[in-house]
């Protein structure tokens, strides 16, 4: 059975690009690699064959999401996530500290992973402690308490509590506890919830190593992930790479099969994740910080970025792997992605237009329908309109970032985003 492995294939001239392959128990992941987000083990409207057809390798699930329904006990009863929701490769698990940060300073405000810094849902006040109290959510030294969105009862998730609802969804890739941040608190909040993170950091590995040892025959162990944070804070942002880059702990060797045995071993995390949520016009930097320091023999992944001119931001700047809902988001909605920029298919001028989305493109979607009759189903109501929208959407982001991975073997990366961005009108 194959344990977590990454290695780099090729790394682009004079820059930070690379190409390379992750090895889970439940297959490769050839990076760098769009991810579609699962939240509730389902990509919005697509079965599990309509995803894979699409060109996904992998998904990405919502820990808080699945421990609130149907609870991760029940889903380790059904023989763990995989087996769930009928997804035989991949599977990634956030660790809840986004949707924390959702419930409590963005809680109302409409603050997403991308925002920009004049936004006025983004001033904050100045507030005295008990003013800036999340509505939802309360922050402690040990973890958050919050309130389930869908019936009020209260829980109480621990650094521990979330390594053990992933341990038991059975990820392949999981993640630390973290505390998000808006990208405009200032900079005392910023170092106290860094510091906070850091430490949640050290308890989710402790937890998790201490997890592997007590199921020494576990045969597809979970690759566990650090989260960088430190809003947009130069030196909060490189003092988070340095300390989760060089966090380790006491725990027991895996052998080849995959279990782990009693040989003790110093280790660390087996890839990062660069967290939080950005400023939309400072977030190359700030990945550039982080990547000048996370070691290069370990995988990266940037939450939640799922623009195009993102994506090739974050490849430029050695990321590895991206998820976001947009793709799918836009799709049910009626907004669709082509090499031209994004078209809203309920516009009256595609009401007569019989071409498909893309002829350039191979998609299901595209492949048999006509903008007439997607549009058609919106304006109707129809629940396949956002079927075959999200199709086509995903199709094209995962396949742009698929395309970055070959331009990086040739060495024509800069020359494919200068002739994507040149056609491609940024909305």
């Amino acid at each position: 059975m194959k344990s977590f492995s990454f290695s780099v294939e090729k790394k682009i001239k004079d820059g930070k690009a690379r190409a390379g392959k992750i090895q889970t128990p439940h297959g490769d992941i050839m990076t760098p690699a769009f991810i579609p987000v699962a939240t509730k083990a389902t990509v919005k409207s697509l079965l599990p064959e309509e995803v894979k057809r699409a060109g996904a390798q992998a998904v990405l699930a919502n820990t808080y999401h699945l421990y609130l329904q149907p609870g991760d006990e029940l889903v380790k009863e059904a023989g763990g996530l995989h087996k769930f929701m009928n997804w035989g490769g991949p599977i990634i698990t956030d660790s809840g500290g986004f949707q924390v940060f959702s419930l409590g300073v963005a809680y109302g405000k409409e603050i997403s992973k991308i925002t920009k810094t004049t936004d006025p849902n983004l001033l904050i006040p100045e507030r005295a402690d008990d003013e800036r109290l999340p509505k939802l959510a309360k922050i402690g030294a040990d973890g958050v308490s919050f309130k389930s969105h869908l019936d009020g009862s209260t829980h109480y998730i621990t650094p521990e509590k979330s390594i053990e609802i992933q341990h038991n969804l059975g990820a392949d890739i999981i993640f630390a506890f973290d505390e998000c941040t808006s990208p405009t608190e200032n900079d005392l909040y910023q170092e106290e919830a860094l510091n906070r993170t850091h430490r949640w950091a050290k308890r989710s590995l402790e937890h998790h190593k201490k997890l592997l040892s007590e199921f020494a025959s576990v045969s597809r162990p979970s690759a566990l992930f650090g989260i960088v944070q430190g809003g947009r804070n130069e030196a909060l942002r490189k003092k988070s790479a340095k300390i989760l880059s060089e966090m380790t702990v006491q725990g027991n060797a895996p052998h080849e099969a995959g279990s782990y045995g009693k040989s003790l071993v110093r280790t660390g995390f087996d890839g990062f994740g660069i967290g939080g949520s950005f400023a939309k016009e400072d977030m190359s930097t700030v990945v550039k910080w982080v990547n000048d320091i996370l070691p290069e023999d370990k995988p990266r992944h940037l939450l939640g970025i799922g623009e195009p001119e993102d994506l090739f931001m974050g490849v430029e700047n050695g990321v590895d792997l991206f998820d976001c809902v947009l793709p799918t988001r836009l799709g049910r909605n009626g907004t669709i992605f082509t090499k031209k920029g994004k078209i809203h298919i309920t516009n009256a001028k595609f009401t007569k237009d019989f071409s498909p989305i893309e002829d350039s493109c191979s998609c299901y979607t595209c492949s048999l329908y006509s903008k007439a009759y997607i549009s058609y189903l919106f304006k109707a109501n129809e629940m396949i309109a956002g079927t075959l929208a999200t199709i086509h959407n995903l199709h094209f982001i995962v396949h742009l970032v698929e395309d970055m991975r070959r331009s990086i073997f040739d060495g024509s990366l800069e020359l494919m985003k200068k002739k994507f961005l040149k056609s491609y009108i940024i909305s």
